[in-house]
């Protein structure tokens, strides 16, 4: 990930990874960009002794313009308002959003989207509700909706999931 990403961020960059998990990520970037990471989620599953705040109300607790760039990494399918989520890491960020995201894109990709939400529903968040899997052209309107302009894409995975890295900056508000 750190790869696809180093024509983006530059080193010694404030990093917000949006919906953190694990951290491993966040980790990987903060060594690899020696950057400062600040990881944030609605609860705490780090593995990593990264920079942590729970963050579960809808609104971002930083100021505008705060980060040089937020990950949003595997996590917008997971949320019940991922427009929403869009429009604060917009807030927060003085320039890029960088986002990795599964696709729902042909019958593998759709049918692997489904177990994905099944496993996680029942097995992580104990709870049955929808995801939100989007195809690639949802997105690219939903960014374009957005006044979020994409300078990067490229497809890392196909199989079994189609997923996709989208480098975005900020347009005019």
């Amino acid at each position: 990930m750190c790869f696809d990403c180093a024509d983006f961020i530059e080193k010694g960059s404030k990093i917000l990874d949006l919906g953190c998990g694990s951290g491993i990520v966040a980790k990987n970037f903060q060594d690899f960009f020696k950057s400062e990471v600040l990881g944030v989620d609605i609860q705490d599953n780090r593995i990593f002794p990264i920079p942590f705040k729970i963050v579960a109300e809808k609104n971002l607790p930083f100021p505008e313009n705060y980060f040089d760039t937020v990950l949003i990494s595997f996590v917008l399918h997971h949320c019940q308002d991922p427009i929403s989520r869009l429009k604060e890491a917009k807030r927060v960020t003085k320039n890029k959003i960088i986002i990795y995201e599964d696709l729902a894109e042909g019958f593998l990709s759709n049918f692997f989207c489904k177990i994905h939400e099944l496993t996680f529903n029942n097995f992580f968040q104990k709870n049955n509700r929808d995801y939100n899997f989007k195809k690639n052209e949802e997105w690219r309107k939903i960014f374009e909706k957005l006044k979020l302009k994409i300078i990067f894409e490229k497809e890392v995975s196909t199989i079994p999931v189609k997923k996709k890295l989208f480098v975005l900056e900020k347009g005019q508000i």
